[in-house]
Order: structure tokens, then sequence, then C-alpha cells
């Protein structure tokens, strides 16, 4: 009975536990008490400005950025906990744009999503072909598994970089505007897919995107993050053009409020 109690308990802590985040970079406030919480099989949107601490706080999160306050919990561990390793999956944006002479094949990348310090010199497969055969299935890649990744599609890469880290048996996946370089088509099958992975196999899902079109469609939840947290709740209650406006304390006019799902040129 003790061990059941435990085990509901454990289900009920969330994923993700910020409290108080607090990061500077270059000498300027990034974040500023940061609060945030999410649950298992969530998929949250976390939209903003460029430069209001998107990317900054993915980094915090897999412990590449130190707070200056505040804490961070995943899974009731700090960032870079060995107890974290394999359960993190992480998409940067620059994941999908390998280098043209690199040549290697969908399988063989993923394959990579299964290497770790304990089995990269080992012969043994320890189930590390099955993992990279369920990942190509999850997303959709299995026709295309032994092409060389430079011949596919934007939409394609970006299946088989998620695959890769699928491959790890992640169960906590942070992506960094995923969507950058796709056709509407591609945008959302990648959305679809991201989707199904949190209702059909528990995945918890954290996304940057400046397409807020695309991902109000898919997103369970919404977090507009501008230095702080300025809305945080249900997808479908998520503000209009003015109401962002209002929150960011601009005036209410589209074309400011609107700007930042199109201009890429600044770095978060």
């Amino acid at each position: 009975m003790q061990s059941v109690a435990v085990e509901e308990i454990q289900q009920e802590l969330p994923i993700l536990n910020v409290e108080n985040l607090s990061v500077i970079r270059s000498g300027k406030i990034v974040l500023k008490d940061i609060n945030l919480t999410v649950h298992k099989g969530e998929f949250v949107g976390l939209v903003g400005p460029n430069g209001s601490g998107k990317s900054t706080l993915l980094l915090a999160i897999l412990g590449v950025l130190k707070a200056q306050k505040g804490k961070i919990d995943i899974y009731g561990n700090r960032p870079l906990s060995r107890k974290l390793y394999g359960r993190i999956g992480w998409v940067s944006q620059a994941a999908a744009n390998l280098p043209r002479e690199v040549r290697i094949t969908v399988r063989e990348l993923v394959k990579l999503g299964t290497l770790n310090a304990n089995n990269m010199f080992s012969w043994s497969d320890n189930g590390r072909s099955q993992r990279v055969d369920q990942a190509i299935k999850m997303v959709g890649l299995e026709d295309v598994e032994n092409i060389d990744i430079s011949r596919l599609s934007g939409g394609q890469r970006q299946r088989a970089v998620i695959a890769r880290a699928l491959a790890t048996e992640a169960e906590f996946i942070l992506l960094d505007e995923p969507l950058v370089g796709m056709d509407r088509n591609a945008r959302n099958s990648l959305l679809k897919l991201l989707d199904q992975l949190c209702h059909d196999s528990g995945k918890t899902i954290l996304m940057v995107s400046h397409d807020l079109t695309a991902i109000r469609q898919t997103a369970h939840r919404m977090v507009f993050l501008e230095e702080e947290i300025r809305f945080d709740g249900p997808t479908e209650t998520f503000p209009d053009l003015d109401e962002l406006a209002g929150l960011r304390g601009i005036e209410p006019v589209h074309g400011e409020a609107h700007s930042h799902q199109h201009d890429h040129s600044k770095e978060d």
C-alpha cells in the first residue's frame, strides 16, 4: 500500500517547477521572478517578442545558464543532475541545419540519440536498435530512414532530430523554434505529431515559437514571456493582439503588437 501511495504522489508532482527565477546576461536582467509549473502530458507554447528571454529560459532549465536567483526542479531534481539523464530531450534552433558535407542517414542520426558514456564503446545493442525503430516510427519517417538527411525537406529534417531526442526515451522535450523555415503543411504536420506525442505517448513538451497562429492551433497552454511572465493559461483564453499590447504596456497598435511574429533578427 505504501509503495502505491508513493507512486501516486510522484505522478502528481510537476515535471518542471520554476520558482522566483531571475537570470542576468551581459549585465542585463533577461528573466525576472519567473514562476512556472509544467505537468505530465502538457503541451506548453512559450511565446513572446524577440529578446524576451524565451531561449534563455530553456537554457536555464537545461542547466546551461546559471540563475542569479530562484530555483529549477525537473522531476524533483536540479538541472544537470545525473538522475535526469535520458529523461530530457532538447531540440535547438539549428538542430536540423546540418552542414552539407555531413553525410548521415536518418537512421544513423537517430541512433546518435542512444549513445551515452556507458555504451559508446560497447558492441552490445542493449535494445538500442529497437529504440531507434520506435522513434523513427513515432515521427513517421520509416520510408526514408536510410536516406541521407541532406536530401530531406525541412519538415522531415525536423522530424528526424525530434526522433533523435525520442530515441533517448526522453519524457520531457524542449524545442526552440522548430517551425522556422517550414511551409504551412510541414508546420501543421509537425504540430500534429507533437500533440500526438503528448496524448498517445505521455510526453511533456515545452516549445518556443514566434508563430502565434500555428502554435495556438495545437498547444494546450500558452505562456507569454517578456522578461516576466505576462500571461499563463489555456490556449483558448490567450489574449488578442490589442490585449497583448496592454499586457506589454504599449499602445494597442496592431503593427507593434504583431511584430514579434516576424522579426527574427535578434537573439533571446
